[in-house]
């Protein structure tokens, strides 16, 4: 993707602390002569807009459509909100962490972002890209002291960090080199994730399986008693899950030092039996409110909020400052089990499929500990044949895990790779002026499906927070 490109041929000093030098035919200017801010109220006529990391600033019923179910619905003083225009920029309760948001759609938006009109000589597409640059991104973040949730960031802010003044022309071919590698590394990102789906699948058949009637199919059945799960060893104890462990057992109290840093798992980073992104290195004292559940090696963590995700982790390793989100329930086992076997166990279809099903609400499903302790759960007496079960589920998974390790390795390299060379580009380390676009993304519409993982949880939670803001 990046054969033939080479720096420009002279460069110049930006006096920017985040640009340091740029091309010699660029300039840099103030933000406010680029961008106008813009007050205008919402009109009758306009749909209501949601703000992501991930898409942009969409209709909510697209954001429906792209999350696969309804999201809460504002109601409530519409009149109060912003008049968005598609190709404006929206600054965002959580553009420190992301980004500024391009607007693909007219609408209304929360009262409390700032609405960007470009001026004259703005090639949207090229500062779309420019905006969602990690060093933009942490130029912005650095122009507040404290951020935390419920902060916004304001146009002061957005005037602070000073912009590059690229020709038009100039604009236009990064913009077309970066939609046309976007396009490439979608369609990279989609087929290993395909591949993962169906090598996840191969590898929880074996896990129902096991845990469900073990490993020898000639010992006597009895009814488990349990409608879901139907039939089981007759040696097999069935016991209400608190019984075999302990809920949140371990709290990060508010009295922690604001400058403790620690390891942060929100529900975006966890898959069913795997991580699907890193944790957040974080400081306590920027951290959000819900990073509370404090983690040990031999404990499971089980999403209790938008429970579809089927989010369930084995924590395998031994850990000091690894910290979970209140949306999970973290499990630690009782003496006489397995840590290692709770965890296949918590991870099977059946046991995923009843707490799916009891979970409340449509906009973000949800299910409560005290209700998730009361699931029976159907495991070997002895520790012995625990452990033998999960040496066999290891054995028989080994060649799929390491499948599914790669795939996700390849997708992390190819995202590390697109962020750098995002930001090489837009700031003009790399001249792509020769390029010649093949295959470009369509300029007029967002992708469906975003390259990077953003964290679902702070996406979703600012649905919610929109639709109970007073202040609409």
């Amino acid at each position: 993707m990046t054969n033939g490109l080479r720096p420009y041929p002279e460069y110049k000093d930006a006096g920017s602390r985040w640009l340091d030098q740029i091309p010699a035919h660029w300039d840099i200017r103030a933000a406010k002569r680029l961008f106008a801010e813009s007050g205008e109220r919402a009109r009758p006529d306009d749909i209501q807009l949601s703000a992501t990391q991930s898409h942009g600033v969409i209709p909510q019923a697209e954001f429906e459509r792209l999350v696969g179910r309804k999201v809460v619905r504002i109601l409530n003083h519409l009149d109060k909100r912003k008049h968005v225009e598609k190709d404006d920029f929206v600054i965002s309760m959580r553009s420190f962490q992301g980004g500024l948001e391009r607007a693909w759609a007219r609408g209304a938006i929360r009262s409390s972002y700032v609405v960007l009109k470009p001026r004259r000589d703005v090639h949207v597409p090229y500062f779309a890209h420019l905006f969602k640059s990690n060093p933009y991104i942490q130029a912005l973040r650095a122009t507040c002291q404290f951020i935390r949730d419920g902060q916004d960031l304001t146009f002061a802010n957005f005037c602070q960090v000073p912009l590059p003044v690229v020709p038009v022309n100039e604009q236009r071919a990064i913009a077309d080199f970066l939609d046309a590698s976007a396009t490439r590394i979608r369609r990279f990102i989609r087929n290993r994730r395909r591949l993962i789906e169906v090598l996840n699948e191969q590898k929880q058949a074996i896990i129902n399986r096991a845990v469900t009637r073990g490993l020898d199919n000639s010992v006597p059945l009895k009814p488990s008693g349990i409608d879901w799960l139907g039939d089981i060893p007759a040696h097999w104890e069935v016991k209400p899950l608190k019984r075999w462990v302990s809920i949140n057992k371990r709290v990060l109290p508010e009295s922690t030092d604001p400058d403790y840093m620690f390891d942060y798992l929100d529900i975006g980073c966890v898959g069913t039996g795997r991580l699907t992104g890193q944790p957040s290195r974080i400081r306590f004292g920027d951290a959000p409110s819900r990073a509370r559940r404090v983690l040990r090696r031999g404990d499971t963590i089980l999403s209790t909020v938008r429970t579809y995700l089927r989010a369930v982790y084995f924590v395998a390793d031994e850990v000091t400052d690894l910290v979970a989100s209140t949306g999970f329930a973290v499990l630690t086992p009782e003496p006489g089990v397995v840590p290692e076997y709770l965890g296949i166990t918590l991870q099977s279809d059946p046991f995923i499929n009843r707490v799916t099903a009891n979970s409340i609400g449509i906009a973000y499903p949800a299910i409560a500990e005290s209700k998730l302790g009361t699931f029976h759960v159907a495991m070997p007496p002895t520790t012995k044949e625990q452990e033998h079960i999960v040496q066999e589920v290891r054995s028989q998974t080994a060649a799929l895990t390491a499948a599914i390790v790669r795939a996700q390795r390849e997708i992390d390299l190819i995202r590390e790779y697109r962020t750098r060379l995002i930001a090489d580009v837009v700031t003009g380390k790399l001249d792509v002026r020769g390029f010649v676009p093949t295959e470009p993304m369509p300029a007029d519409e967002p992708a469906d499906e975003p390259i990077e993982e953003v964290g679902l949880e702070d996406e979703e939670a600012e649905q919610v927070e929109e639709a109970v803001d007073v202040a609409d």
